[in-house]
């Protein structure tokens, strides 16, 4: 609607009017014009071509900091370049125009132009404030005027303010009157006798107009006020006011209120109250008169001794224009209170006990005293109870704190001793004195240790030097009373003093270990270690530090059976003992750790024939899988690893040799020469086998001597002997359930004795003896009776061991 209104207002105000006298070009438009509004065209006004604007390089010279207008030079239109508010740029000035200077070179040539700015009513009056105040007396007399505040209007003309109006009322009317330049101010005058008790107050609205099309207006609240006369004096409630109050009470206590009443209204009944000039200078220090309230207080210290009574002169002024003022008296009187409290002083004091203080001694000399008199200077004094202290009295106001009981600084290192001191005045009065008393330190608590014992977990194989435990005592003691250091109590470990294993350090408690712990040599060990404290004499204690060492799995375990050469052993095995499920031997092995590190398992790594054996995991029982066969080899190969269940785990190896017999009589081959070789066998076993290997050879030729004699005797009495073992060979190849009959044994036997030379050309059966079984010597005895000598096979025969 502002935009439809500014517009209409420029179309019926632009007034464009070009005059070309003496250079200088006039344009008249109205103010609040929108951007690039026609203002006039240069061009024509000036008489020139549009092209010529360029040509000759037209340009406008301006004083003014804003740029207010421009030219359009395609068309010459001189245009709105900026919002004009004529206010803004002149004011209250009648006439208001923008001049500027049109510059063209070739010929060279200036041209003024003025733009005047019409004024449009686009402002509408204001007051200085929304609401005036205007205060009158009742006394006032009809025809009196009253200026009131102008309106504002920042149009010029007869847009700015022409009349006032004021609201409808039968007691105030409206005048207004021209200034000499223009301005018209409006007054306000009685038209009725007012009255304050009829009406005390007036709400009027007056309004501003201007001159503009169309009007506008601006309005102010009015608030007449009727001031009321001062015809009344103030009266006291009291011509004379008795009080009376104690001689303690506090500075600000309240003595008295007095009050007095003034019949009229608004400040002539606004009372100020103060004391008359017959009031003392003393008992103005004393007291005090609150103006407003009427209230008497204290401000000074008041003293029974010194006066009993006090009289105070008061006057109530009101606040008119001609004031009035009421008077009364006050007597006020004082009251003789206990007001004095006990005093303790300290004559003399210790402010240190040491804790091994005997019951009774003396810490302070205490003296309390009174100002007051009769009971309630009568002081008494105590202290508490749950204190290990006590007053002992002196002399008459007098007395002496002592110690009560024995005292323990760890449990209460200070004390706030609070004396409590009381007279017998109504009501009594007491003070409190406060006497810090702190306990020095004596060597009465030895260290104590966070644990009699200490168990310590230490895995062997440590570092030398590497820290292994710490042990902590602690001393409640204080300064070198409470300074602990360590030592270790001298005992023998394995014939070897414990400082040899194990030392600790005497400040900190921590334990180090000397040397490398091995858990197969030493499993645990025991010490004691002692905290002492640097008092005189100093107090100790001891605790006891069990060191456990754990094990490490730091052993290969050990083949122990069967018995080898180095790392390998060789066995003997009869053919016919082969059958599935036979055991052939036991693997024993032996870990110096100790559990899971020695739990052992056991593991064929290598075999001449893997479907020929088997080996149990844990039992290490080496066992035949199938029956053996012709074209198995006759020398069997088995390597056998044994592990533990340690963190790594370690391992061994063992290689065990067997050779199958076909019989007992065969002559056993010769080991395979990777386990007989010069590098697998030592000289003392070398020894051995020649010494064990000429000792079978001389007991089994004496053996067979005996039967060959035995069986020439049977031969020359032609009888048969059926239990002669000269005919076991016949038998044996006639018979086949003999073979059953084999001995089942292991001939655990390295070496291969020579064969035995016999003159007669004759063969002999012999059969294990059950006692083989029971040593380790090989016996033999015949298999049958001996056989006539025209029943033997002759063969050539040789028994081989």
């Amino acid at each position: 609607m502002a935009n439809v209104l500014r517009t209409a207002a420029s179309f019926i105000f632009l007034l464009c009017v070009s005059d070309l006298v003496s250079g200088q070009i006039r344009y008249s438009i109205p103010e609040e014009l929108e951007y690039g509004a026609f203002i006039g065209n240069i061009a024509e006004d000036l008489r020139l071509n549009v092209w010529e604007l360029s040509a000759r390089k037209f340009r406008m010279v301006s004083d003014d900091r804003k740029q207010y207008m421009e030219v359009n030079l395609e068309n010459g239109i001189l245009f709105i370049n900026e919002r004009i508010d004529r206010e803004q740029i002149c004011g209250q000035i009648p006439t208001c125009s923008l001049s500027f200077q049109i510059a063209l070179d070739n010929p060279l040539a200036m041209h003024r132009v003025a733009v005047e700015i019409i004024d449009v009513n686009d402002n509408s009056p204001s007051f200085p404030k929304s609401e005036f105040s205007l205060q009158i007396s009742e006394l006032i007399a009809p025809g009196a005027r009253f200026p009131l505040e102008s309106a504002h209007d920042p149009d010029v003309g007869t847009n700015t303010i022409s009349s006032y109006q004021i609201s409808p009322n039968e007691h105030f009317g409206l005048n207004l009157q021209t200034r000499s330049d223009g301005n018209i101010i409006a007054e306000i005058s009685i038209e009725k006798p007012l009255d304050r008790e009829e009406q005390p107050t007036f709400h009027l609205v007056l309004t501003a107009f201007d001159g503009g099309i169309p009007r506008k207006t601006g309005t102010a609240q009015i608030l007449i006020t009727i001031m009321d006369a001062n015809d009344n004096a103030p009266v006291f409630d009291h011509q004379i006011y008795k009080t009376s109050v104690l001689e303690n009470a506090p500075k600000g206590w309240l003595v008295i209120r007095v009050n007095a009443a003034d019949l009229d209204e608004g400040t002539n009944a606004e009372l100020a109250y103060s004391f008359t000039s017959h009031t003392s200078q003393r008992a103005r220090e004393l007291f005090r008169l609150e103006a407003v309230t009427g209230e008497i207080r204290v401000q000074g210290v008041l003293d029974f001794e010194e006066a009993n009574i006090y009289d105070l002169g008061i006057e109530a002024m009101d606040k008119g224009w001609s004031a009035m003022t009421g008077h009364a008296k006050v007597m006020v009187r004082l009251i003789d209170v206990n007001d004095n409290v006990p005093e303790v002083e300290l004559t003399s004091i210790s402010s240190t006990v040491p804790e091994n203080a005997q019951p009774g001694t003396m810490i302070a000399a205490i003296g309390v005293r009174d100002a007051d008199s009769g009971e309630n200077g009568q002081v008494h004094c105590k202290v508490d109870l749950n204190i290990p202290f006590k007053l002992r009295k002196s002399l008459s106001n007098n007395y002496e704190l002592v110690t009560n009981d024995t005292l323990d600084r760890e449990t209460t290192p200070l004390y706030n001793i609070s004396i409590s001191a009381w007279d017998r005045g109504s009501p009594p009065l007491a003070t409190i004195k406060n006497i810090l008393v702190s306990v020095s330190d004596v060597n009465d608590i030895a260290p104590r240790f966070t644990q009699p014992s200490y168990n310590v977990f230490l895995m062997e194989n440590n570092r030398p030097g590497a820290s292994i435990f710490a042990v902590t005592a602690l001393d409640l003691d204080l300064d070198q009373n409470g300074e602990v250091s360590y030592s270790m109590l001298e005992n023998h470990m394995q014939y070897m003093p414990a400082s040899s294993y194990i030392t600790i350090n005497s400040k900190s408690g921590n334990i180090y270990a000397r040397r490398s712990f091995d858990y197969e040599q030493l499993k645990n060990f025991q010490i004691k270690v002692q905290a002492q404290d640097a008092g005189s004499p100093p107090l100790s204690s001891t605790a006891i530090v069990n060191v456990i060492i754990l094990d490490q799995n730091d052993n290969a375990p050990i083949v122990v059976s069967p018995s080898a050469w180095n790392i390998s052993s060789a066995m003997v095995i009869l053919r016919q003992l082969l059958y599935p499920g036979y055991l052939i031997t036991k693997v024993i092995a032996t870990d110096a750790d100790s559990g899971q590190n020695a739990r052992l398992s056991y593991q064929m790594l290598q075999a001449t024939d893997p479907g020929l054996f088997s080996l149990g995991l844990l039992s290490g029982e080496i066992r035949t899988v199938r029956s053996y066969k012709d074209q198995d080899a006759t020398t069997q190969r088995v390597v056998i690893m044994v592990k533990d269940n340690g963190q790594p785990s370690l391992t061994s190896t063992a290689t065990i040799f067997f050779s199958v017999l076909s019989n007992v009589t065969e002559k056993l081959s010769v080991l395979n020469q990777q386990s007989r070789n010069s590098k697998q066998f030592s000289n003392w076993n070398v020894y051995l086998i020649i010494i064990f290997g000429s000792t079978s050879f001389i007991f089994f030729a004496t053996i067979i001597f005996l039967v060959v004699l035995n069986c020439k005797q049977d031969r020359n009495t032609n009888h048969y002997n059926p239990t002669s073992c000269c005919g076991c060979r016949r038998r044996h190849s006639n018979d086949a359930s003999n073979r059953r009959a084999a001995p089942k044994g292991i001939f655990n036997y390295t070496g291969a004795g020579e064969t035995l030379p016999i003159s007669e050309r004759y063969h002999y059966a012999v059969c294990l003896s059950p006692e083989s079984s029971k040593s380790d010597f090989l016996f033999l005895k015949p298999c049958e009776a001996t056989l006539p000598l025209n029943d033997l096979n002759v063969r050539d025969t040789s028994v081989r061991i």
